[in-house]
Order: C-alpha cells, then structure tokens, then sequence
C-alpha cells in the first residue's frame, strides 16, 4: 500500500464531503479564473489603445472612468510638443460606436492628414483623407477584410455617410480594426471644437523616456504620462477598479475556501482519532502524518480548481455573448490565468489543513487510542 494510495483512499472514502467541499471550491476558483480573465481582456484592450501610435508614451487626461473619455485640448498638446526632449506628439480625439451585430465596439479616431505617417499609419491601398474632407473615411486593413471594404464604397458613420478612399496598416490589430476621419470635422461632429483624447509622444533621440514622462506631467497636473500598464492604472480608473476587485476576490477565494477545507478535516480528524494514533504508533513520524492531512486537502481541491477552471470557461464564453459585452470582452485563455487557479487550490490546501494537520500530529498513540 502505498502512500499516495492511502491518500486517494482516505479521500474517496467519504465521497460526499470530499464532493462537496471540491464544490465549493470549485465556486471559488471559478471566481478567481473568470475575474483573471476579464482583467487579461481589459488590459489587453488597453495595451491595444496605447500601442496604435508608434510613440514612446502616451499622455491622457489623469484620473477619468475610462481613457476613451480623456479629454485634452490642442493647446495642451502645443504646451507638450515644447517639453524638453519632446520629439513629436500627435493628437488624436477617440470615440466609439457600434457598425452592426458583429462590430458593436468599432473605435473612431479623428486624426489630421499630416499626423498620419508620425502616427504609424501605412496605406495600403487608397489615399488619405482631406483635412476638410467631411465625407472621407479611412479604414483599417483587419477590419476592412472582415467587411469586404472596397474603395470608393460609403458606410454609414460619424453621422452619416462616408466614402472610405483609403485603407491604412498599423501593424497593430487594434489599430487596424479601428477606422479613422480628418480631426477637424470629426472634431465638429463630436461638438468638440479643439478638443482631443490622447497625445502619442516620441522622444528625441537619446533621451531619457522617464525624464521627458516627469516633464510632460509637471507641465500640467491633468496630464498623465502612459509607457505599460502599470502607468495605465493613472489615467483609468475603470482600470484601478477591476485590478482591486480581481485581487480582492483571490483574497476572499483563498480565505474562505481555506475555512471550508479546515472544517473538513477537522471533521475527518475527529472520526479518525484511532487512525492517527495507529499510525504513529507504528513509527509514522510526525512529518509524514502532516504530509497525509495535507495530501488529503490537495487533492479535494485540486479536484475543485479543475471543475473550477472548466466554470470560469463557460462563463466567460456566456459573458462574450451577452449584447452589453459583445465586441468588448474577448477571453484570452493564458497560462498564468490558469496558473491562478492551481496557485489559489494550492493555498486553500496549505491554509486549510494547516492545523488539522498539526494537530493529527501531535497527537500521542495512547491517548488517541483511549479517546476513539
């Protein structure tokens, strides 16, 4: 009989409470995975935003529900372009809006004609749009092969009709799923005269990128400069939120899932008292009558952070295609996020059976003997 044996008996032994606790469990990985996941999508969509212009940073408005409400204005963006180190900086204003069923969340930008190649725009086929020309589009090339886009054809956007006379490449799938319009008209149709959403910055070169961040943000204290994620938690608030919740939530998972897994064996170890005390009697030392409690809790939830991980895959594929969410969250099913879940199963264990295990080692053979 070996030891590994012994485990999975003593855990299929009491088939019920082992399911059940595996359950609830399951519940909170469940949790833990699908909020992982959102998060990965958020951060996903926002690395998308911030790397569609070939810049070193980006600056936002600080502090705003979401970075696709930043609000700057185009003196701002004079003030950034006279940093110190400040190569170039382009201006563009962003909005959203939904095209049909399959791209409900189609990104607008508004950009001048001049800005296109410092932005990191490549034609691929067409021209590019007038600066006035209030009836000219540009469409990215991912989205305009989904679409069967062809020059010369009008869509219905930004307030009417448009003829798209160009069709651009990024290099970045965002970007190229997002079509864009001359500033100044798309500025009109916004009734946003001068105002603008995201300043993209290059440096010049051999610049300190840390250095000229500091400056951009000291010259006004509404701007907020973006390089990674970690920087993007400045601007968006949407952001800071689900981070905290998706940290709170592991906290919650492992806490409780610990409680549930140190009733259950607790429970186990009050039935098994003549067990133990066999056990030791026999020359089990105390170390090996630990690694027995805590087998027997791994396992349970091991078991549960499987049935967990395949809850959070249904739900998330759920949540993708509710109509709020269509086009905005797309699961990204990484290793880390899984990882997650054998991390949060692990600590459920190790807490949990922690002291049902000390205990079922410090008992003496004779005195567990006496009490079964």
């Amino acid at each position: 009989m070996s030891f590994l044996w012994l485990i999975t008996h003593n855990v299929w032994s009491k088939k019920a409470r082992s399911v059940l606790t595996a359950i609830a469990i399951a519940i909170g990985v469940m949790a833990v995975v699908a909020l992982g996941i959102v998060t990965h999508s958020v951060r996903a969509t926002a690395a998308g935003v911030l790397e569609v212009g070939k810049a070193d940073f980006t600056v936002a408005q600080r502090n705003v529900s979401d970075i696709l409400e930043s609000a700057l204005t185009e003196q701002q963006l004079a003030r950034v372009r006279a940093v110190p180190g400040v190569a170039s900086a382009v201006g563009v204003l962003l909005d959203t809006e939904r095209l049909d069923a399959q791209h409900p969340l189609v990104v607008q930008i508004g950009i001048a004609p001049q800005d296109l190649t410092p932005f990191g725009v490549r034609m691929v086929a067409g021209r590019p749009f007038g600066a006035t020309a209030a009836g000219e589009m540009l469409v990215g090339s991912h989205l305009a092969q989904d679409l069967d886009v062809q020059l010369g054809q009008r869509i219905n956007l930004a307030g009417g009709p448009k003829t798209v006379v160009g069709i651009f490449a990024t290099g970045n799938v965002f970007g190229d799923s997002a079509v864009m319009f001359p500033l100044v008209p798309f500025q009109a149709f916004e009734r946003q005269p001068g105002g603008l959403s995201l300043f993209f910055v290059k440096t010049d070169h051999g610049a300190s990128i840390a250095t000229v961040e500091h400056r951009v943000e000291q010259s006004s204290p509404v701007l907020a400069a973006i390089r990674n994620l970690t920087e993007f938690g400045q601007a968006d608030r949407n952001y800071q939120l689900i981070t905290a919740v998706d940290r709170a939530a592991t906290i919650v998972a492992i806490a409780i899932g610990a409680i549930i897994v140190a009733n259950t064996m607790l429970l186990s170890l009050v039935e098994r008292y003549r067990e133990f005390g066999i056990l030791r009697a026999v020359g089990w030392s105390r170390r090996r009558v630990v690694a027995l409690v805590l087998g027997e809790a791994l396992t349970i939830s091991l078991g549960g952070a499987a049935a967990g991980v395949g809850l959070a895959y249904v739900l998330t594929r759920i949540l993708a295609r509710l109509p709020d969410l269509a086009g905005i969250l797309e699961p990204t099913y990484t290793a880390g996020v899984f990882g997650r879940a054998l991390i949060t199963a692990a600590a459920v264990a190790f807490l949990g059976a922690l002291y049902p295990a000390t205990r079922a080692a410090r008992l003496a053979p004779l005195e567990a003997l006496r009490r079964e």
